[in-house]
């Protein structure tokens, strides 16, 4: 039996995947679109490139950002040096938290001290007089009698606070200097304040050494 020549069925067991889609394309009036427009994959490498870079772009932001709290990430802040400010402390205010951890339990509150045992501070020619006088009293303490404002006092020595040899508390200079400018200032006494800077040359000068007397001090001007 011989085949038609204009049989369909022939046509379209004879015609391809692209004509017919061709035909399809056409019939419904569209273009056929260009090889360039037709969507491709990226290559897999890419898409882990990508992948990896976001996963450290998020971890990043996450770690340093500050929570993007104003207190920890401004970007507004002027540039700093990263050092931290120093704080500057109040002698008078340090002075006296040091007196009332110690000082305060043989002067007394009132720096009144105690009748013939601890020798007032109010009021004192020791505390008023000359400034190296009073930081070597607190620096290596007092051993014997004391006359303050014509009545002596003895029955107890004064411990040695500064950083010395056999010292019971190891005080620092700028301590020690914050103690004495409070005593200074209290009570009705209107004396100056006194330096760390003071206290270290005392110190410097004289070094490590036992108690101090009264005739000692007497003769510091």
């Amino acid at each position: 039996m011989s085949e038609l020549p204009n049989d369909p069925r022939v046509d379209q067991a004879k015609a391809s995947d692209e004509g017919l889609l061709d035909a399809h394309e056409s019939a419904l009036g569209k273009q056929h679109a260009p090889d360039g427009a037709k969507y491709r994959l990226l290559p897999i490498a890419i898409l882990f490139t990508l992948s990896g870079l976001i996963l450290f772009a998020g971890t990043y932001l996450n770690r340093y950002a500050g929570h993007y709290s104003a207190r920890i990430f401004n970007e507004n802040a002027k540039p700093s040096s990263g050092a931290p400010a120093a704080v500057k402390i109040d002698p008078v205010a340090l002075g006296k938290t040091q007196f009332n951890a110690v000082c305060i339990t043989c002067h007394q509150s009132t720096g009144l001290g105690i009748a013939g045992i601890y020798p007032p501070l109010a009021g004192s020619e020791w505390v008023n007089g000359p400034s190296a006088r009073l930081i070597r009293i607190v620096l290596y303490g007092l051993k014997g009698q004391i006359t303050v404002e014509g009545h002596a006092y003895g029955a107890a020595a004064m411990p040695v606070f500064g950083q010395v040899a056999g010292s019971a508390y190891n005080w620092n200079d700028e301590k020690v200097a914050a103690v004495l400018t409070y005593v200074r200032q209290e009570w009705g006494n209107k004396s100056g304040p006194v330096t760390a800077d003071e206290v270290a040359a005392v110190h410097k000068a004289i070094g490590d050494r036992k108690e101090m007397s009264e005739a000692e001090l007497e003769a510091v001007k």
